[in-house]
C-alpha cells in the first residue's frame, strides 16, 4: 500500500452514512456543519458510497470539502458494487434501502467491469475530486446467500480488473473491499491484490472473530484495516460510567439485539463502571491497539457526534480497565489491547 496513503489517514474516520439521511432526513445544514465539526477535530480521513442515499452522502461530502479543504488533506474513500438505477417513480418521503433520499435512485449489485468504471467515475463527478480508496461494496455469503459465488466470480473476473486498472494507473491510490465480513477478506486475498479492507462490525469490543485467522493474513500481506461499525449499530455507543441504559429495544446488526449479547453487553457495562470508563471510550480505543488497525469510522450525523467520538477517543483510559476485561474473557486471549499497543 502507498505509503502516503496510510500516514495520512487518521485514527479516527468520519463515516459518511448519515450524511445520506440513514434512516431519516438530516438538513443540508446539518451535513455540512457534521464535515466542518470533523475537520475541526482533526478527521482526515472520511468514508462514503454511492449506495449511501443514492448520491447523496457523496454530494454533501463533496460540496462541504470543495469550501472546507481546498488543499485536499482529508484521505476520501468510496465504493463500487452498487450502482444507482433510476427511480423515477420513487417515493422520495418514505424510507428506501435504509435512506430517506430525494435522489430518485436506489442501489443494485453489480460486480462487473463496466459497472465498476461507471461507478467511479460518477462518483468523482458527485465528490468533486480524486478518490483516494477505493473499496468494492457489500460482497459475501451474509450479504447474497446462494448468489455470493456467481457474485464473487462476477467481481473478480470484471470488477477487480477494473480496481486494479485504477490503482495501477495512479487513478486511486489503494483498493479494498467494505464489507460486514471478513471471511470474504480473506477468499478475495487469496485471488488477488488488496491494500486496505473496510472491515464492519467485526474487529470491535464485542466480537473478535477476525482475530482467528484473518488479522494473522493481513499482517502477513501488509493490509491495512479500517474499523466500521465500532459501536456494533449502537449498542456499544453510550456513557457507561453512569450505567445510562438507551430505551429498549438494544441494536445490534440493525435489529433488536439477541439475549447472549445483551448480557455481553451488560458484562463489559459493568467492568465499564467499576473503572469509570465510558463503554464508547472503549469501543472506540480497542481496535486501535492491533498493528494492522488504521482507524474506525463511527457514523457521525451531526457536531455532537463528532465531537463525542473526538472526546471518547482520546480519553484515558487505565491499564486496570484492559486487564480486568482480558481477566474476565471479554476479549479474545490473542487481542492486542492499548497498554500493550
Amino acid at each position: 500500500m502507498p505509503a502516503r496513503v496510510k500516514d495520512r489517514i487518521s485514527l479516527l474516520g468520519f463515516g459518511g452514512a448519515a450524511i445520506g439521511n440513514l434512516y431519516r432526513a438530516i438538513p443540508e445544514s446539518m451535513a455540512f456543519a457534521s464535515v466542518a465539526a470533523a475537520l475541526a477535530e482533526g478527521v482526515l480521513y472520511m468514508d462514503t458510497a454511492p449506495h449511501y442515499g443514492f448520491g447523496l452522502s457523496e454530494q454533501r461530502l463533496g460540496a462541504a470539502l470543495a469550501e472546507l479543504d481546498p488543499e485536499r488533506r482529508v484521505v476520501v474513500s468510496t465504493k463500487v458494487g452498487r450502482r444507482l438505477e433510476p427511480r423515477p417513480d420513487a417515493d422520495l418521503t418514505r424510507v428506501r434501502q435504509g435512506f430517506v433520499s430525494p435522489e430518485p435512485y436506489e442501489s443494485v449489485f453489480d460486480y462487473s467491469y463496466d459497472a465498476v468504471m461507471r461507478s467511479y467515475e460518477g462518483s468523482r463527478a458527485r465528490l468533486r475530486r480524486d478518490i483516494d480508496v477505493l473499496y468494492v461494496h457489500d460482497l459475501g455469503r451474509r450479504a447474497h446467500g446462494e448468489r455470493h459465488p456467481h457474485l464473487f466470480a462476477e467481481f473478480m473476473d470484471g470488477g477487480y480488473k477494473a480496481l486494479r486498472q485504477l490503482r495501477d494507473g495512479g487513478a486511486v491510490q489503494a483498493i479494498g473491499l467494505g464489507v460486514n465480513e471478513w471471511e470474504v477478506c480473506e477468499d478475495a486475498l487469496a485471488h488477488g491484490d488488496f491494500d486496505i479492507m473496510l472491515l464492519a462490525g467485526r474487529y470491535t469490543l464485542l466480537e473478535q472473530t477476525a482475530l482467528t485467522s484473518f488479522l494473522p493474513l493481513c499482517q502477513q500481506r501488509k493490509v491495512g484495516i479500517v474499523v466500521g461499525g465500532p459501536y456494533n449499530s449502537g449498542i456499544l455507543a453510550h456513557d457507561g460510567r453512569y450505567g445510562m441504559r438507551r430505551q429498549a429495544p438494544l441494536m445490534y446488526e440493525y435489529q433488536p439485539a439477541p439475549p447472549e449479547i445483551v448480557a455481553r453487553v451488560a458484562a463489559l457495562e459493568a467492568v465499564c463502571q467499576r473503572h469509570g470508563v465510558p463503554l464508547a471510550s472503549a469501543a472506540l480505543q480497542f481496535p486501535l491497539a492491533h498493528p494492522q488497525v488504521l482507524s474506525v469510522i463511527p457514523g457521525m450525523g451531526n457536531p455532537d457526534e463528532v465531537r463525542g467520538a473526538k472526546e471518547w477517543l482520546t480519553l484515558p483510559i487505565p491499564a486496570t480497565f484492559w486487564a480486568e476485561l482480558r481477566a474476565q474473557g471479554l476479549v479474545h486471549p490473542d487481542a492486542p489491547l492499548p497498554e500493550t499497543a
